[in-house]
């Protein structure tokens, strides 16, 4: 009986942890958005500015390589059973993707626009037979011009 209560416990505690974590990455994520808020990351190929008024543009990209812990990936497994929304992994695309973003953002510097943005994700792991995701890659890049004002 005492082995359950503590095989019970670490894994409350492992869970406890990993969402601590993840909520403390989505502060950070949160912080440096705002931050960044000035700088806008398009999808149109080009925006109405003249040819002779762009200073500057540069490839500017970010990646981030994201994880689910593995009480997440447990949980994830128990859904996949049953059927529904896998809240954990929906969870790490978006911090993946965010995270991805806001590294490109930070390489661009000083640029006014980052246009023609384009975001890849890619799952990064074991591939077994039942397919779990071991974490998840999301790069994100773009063309960072710099307008003369």
């Amino acid at each position: 009986m005492i082995d359950l209560i503590i095989f019970l416990s670490l894994i409350a505690l492992g869970y406890g942890a990993g969402t601590w974590a993840e909520k403390r990455h989505y502060r950070s994520i949160l912080k440096r958005e705002q931050a960044m808020l000035n700088l806008p990351a398009v999808s149109l190929k080009s925006v109405d500015i003249p040819d002779h008024k762009i200073r500057s543009a540069q490839m500017v990209y970010g990646s981030a390589v994201i994880s689910v812990d593995y009480f997440k990936r447990l949980l994830a497994g128990l859904r996949n059973v049953f059927g529904g929304r896998v809240k954990s992994y929906e969870s790490l695309v978006d911090r993946a993707r965010r995270e991805a973003l806001l590294r490109m953002k930070a390489m661009a510097g000083d640029a006014t626009v980052i246009v023609n943005v384009r975001i890849e994700t890619a799952t990064i792991g074991r591939q077994s037979a039942r397919k779990n995701i071991a974490c998840l890659e999301a790069m994100a890049y773009g063309t960072a011009l710099t307008v003369e004002e």
